[in-house]
């Protein structure tokens, strides 16, 4: 069994208190600070960008995870290694021809059903260039088995450092976990040796599943930064 990590989504911080949370998560015993990055065009949501990311490098010690959620992630990929991301993960869901019901503005979950595997990789070396972890992120729609192509490289080297599982649609915190999610990561576990995320609902009841189907890293927004004490329930979810 892996190490269990636990990952703190700002999403659900005071962002005008970033300083603070950041500490508060230090504190707190959390490894890594996901840093959700949206675009109000792949996700109904806008947050936050590179120039953000630079200050959360700048005022934690934490691996710092950036999320993009963005359309046309490949023309900010340079700017979020600039910015110091340890790990940049990839919406699979940008490389490839999306179903009917989500190929226009405005229309939510994207999901494709087979992945552009050339540009991915063209992507994924570019992001390894600079010395970062790259991450493949899929959302709840996307069948799982289009990750196959990316699972493995040369050899029997991984060509992706990491895999996140969205265990809701993404956009929002406060989201309920969806279930089926843990097929996916019983899928990747079984294919896949490196570390595997689970992101969206993760809290003292759904932690256990996620770890028992082989994530090792815990995702936790609402859960973590509403809680009366960060530190425990941190604890209670490493600790399952």
């Amino acid at each position: 069994m892996k190490n269990i990590a636990v990952s703190a989504s700002l999403l659900s911080a005071d962002f005008g208190r970033i300083a603070e949370a950041l500490k508060l998560c230090e504190a707190s015993g959390v490894e890594r600070i996901h840093v959700d990055v949206m675009d109000g065009h792949f996700v109904p949501n806008i947050t936050i960008g590179p120039a953000v990311t630079a200050a959360v490098r700048k005022n934690t010690r934490l691996a710092v995870e950036a999320h993009l959620m963005i359309e046309n992630p490949w023309d900010y990929i340079e700017d979020f290694i600039k910015a110091g991301a340890d790990v940049i993960g990839l919406q699979v869901e940008c490389y490839g021809v999306r179903r009917p019901a989500c190929r226009a503005y405005g229309q939510y979950p994207k999901e494709i059903d087979v992945l552009d595997t050339a540009a991915f990789r063209r992507d994924m070396a570019r992001i390894k260039a600079g010395g970062r972890e790259v991450c493949a992120v899929i959302n709840p729609g996307t069948p799982v088995a289009v990750l196959d192509s990316v699972l493995s490289g040369a050899g029997e080297a991984p060509a992706v450092g990491s895999v996140l599982v969205m265990s809701v649609n993404p956009g929002f915190s406060g989201q309920k976990f969806i279930p089926e999610a843990l097929d996916k990561i019983r899928y990747v576990r079984a294919r896949f040796p490196g570390d595997i995320g689970i992101d969206g609902g993760i809290n003292a009841q759904t932690a256990p599943q996620a770890v028992a189907a082989g994530a090792n890293v815990l995702i936790t927004g609402s859960y973590f930064f509403s809680s009366a004490d960060p530190r425990a329930a941190a604890a209670l979810i490493k600790n399952r």
